[in-house]
């Protein structure tokens, strides 16, 4: 592990930065957020089962999510001025590359083959515009990762419009060509400019206790032999396995209650108000949560995000079976489970120091890849139980869980390791 040594900071630019890393984020938002669009189209035109078309789907969250240790670390070990352009360079290829290769994909391994070439893109660029965030910003580091996250959450929200009407006039084969074509082309043009700080920035007003960095930057080697990094896995996991049974399972659970294609506002249904509902109320989650843990602490911020949590659940239980009401108790539930976007990177930051931050976040982020393997066992209990109270149940008391361990776990372990980190760093 490295020390850290303060130095005066160089924060000319870190806006800019910032809002680059954003841009970045919302041009492969539709990737997973778009990706629904596609599907009927491809079933049409092709033939093939939509189970079938939807592995594509599950292998773009697999490569997007699992390679991203290894485009941070590249991030990282290029340095400052030549990691993040270059990652994000490459990536932005292979996105350009992954949607031209769907676009022409004649046969289901094509398919999946332009969606493994686009995760890996994707996964590239995520790992180091929220590495860049949170090295550029330790004074406001949870606000910073929450807007980078918030890219991802809420981007798709500019292209699905456009992806459809394209899909509409022109074909599926062209949205791929063109918006792919499209995203590569700006992305390159970010890389030029894209960078990180020059050295881990110390700024010495940040003082307050759980905001304080690691006095030394850890590797991720040396992250993962320590016990605080498996904690915050297993916390992650707990909370992005509950969030994503909800995000998966939604259309299903409105069905059940009987209401999923009842009319509420100017002729939508139920579940479409709902969804639009989620993914605004799951973008604003990041940067919200992310300020506040700003101001009082990453601990207590987990406290009050996953508490309410836990209370939305049982509430989409015992009163979500009106229209309304679902949507109102769906929002809940996605406002309290965004937010682990920012909240989590940013207490890895914090916990092991700055110069590895890309990678070592980027290792913490894989516990989103694992929790999707637990999204079908909703399904499984949801079948055992004979209705859906037994799912929120699990998810709830999972939430709370993972409340009490921020408070009375991770606190004092992670006050603990960076004490041990001042001494060692002070002889």
């Amino acid at each position: 592990m490295s020390a850290i040594v303060p130095g005066t900071p160089d924060l000319r630019g870190r806006w800019i930065q910032l809002s680059l890393g954003v841009v970045c984020m919302a041009l492969i938002a539709n990737l997973q957020y778009g990706w629904t669009l596609f599907v009927d189209p491809i079933h049409a035109a092709r033939g093939w089962t939509l189970a079938e078309i939807q592995w594509a789907f599950s292998i773009f969250i697999a490569t997007e999510t699992w390679l991203t240790p290894a485009a941070g670390a590249i991030a990282d070990r290029l340095g400052p001025r030549t990691g993040p352009s270059l990652t994000i360079a490459g990536g932005g290829l292979l996105v350009g590359a992954g949607w031209v290769i769907d676009a022409c994909a004649g046969s289901l391994p094509v398919l999946y083959t332009g969606a493994a070439v686009c995760g890996t893109g994707a996964g590239a660029i995520y790992a180091t515009c929220v590495g860049n965030a949170v090295k550029w910003f330790p004074d406001r580091r949870g606000l910073a990762v929450g807007l980078t996250a918030a890219g991802f959450g809420a981007g798709a929200a500019l292209t699905v419009v456009p992806i459809r009407l394209t899909i509409h006039s022109s074909g599926y084969q062209h949205a791929f060509l063109w918006f792919g074509i499209g995203q590569a082309a700006v992305l390159l043009v970010i890389a030029r400019v894209l960078r990180g700080p020059d050295r881990p920035i110390v700024l010495p007003g940040r003082a307050k206790p759980g905001l304080r960095d690691s006095a030394y930057s850890y590797t991720s080697f040396q992250m993962l032999r320590s016990p605080v990094f498996w904690l915050l896995y297993a916390m992650f996991l707990g909370v992005s396995a509950s969030g994503l049974m909800a995000t998966a399972q939604l259309g299903p659970i409105a069905r059940d209650y009987g209401i999923s294609d009842t009319a509420i506002f100017m002729g939508a249904s139920t579940l479409s108000v709902a969804l639009v509902v989620d993914n605004v109320l799951n973008g604003l989650a990041r940067p919200f949560f992310g300020a506040l843990s700003d101001k009082i602490g990453r601990e207590k911020t987990m406290a009050l995000a996953f508490g309410p949590g836990a209370v939305s659940y049982g509430l989409l239980a015992v009163a979500g079976h009106t229209p309304w009401a679902f949507v109102l108790c769906a929002g809940l539930i996605f406002f309290t489970w965004g937010e682990i976007f920012s909240l989590f990177p940013s207490t890895c930051t914090d916990t092991f120091g700055p110069q590895y931050a890309t990678a070592n976040a980027s290792l913490l982020y894989t516990a989103k890849g694992t929790s999707a393997f637990l999204v079908p066992l909703a399904n499984v209990l949801k079948s055992a139980a004979g209705g859906w109270e037994a799912v929120f149940l699990a998810a709830a008391v999972t939430n709370i869980a993972v409340v009490i361990l921020a408070v009375f776990v991770l606190r004092p372990m992670r006050a603990n390791q960076m004490r041990n980190a001042r001494i060692v760093s002070a002889t």
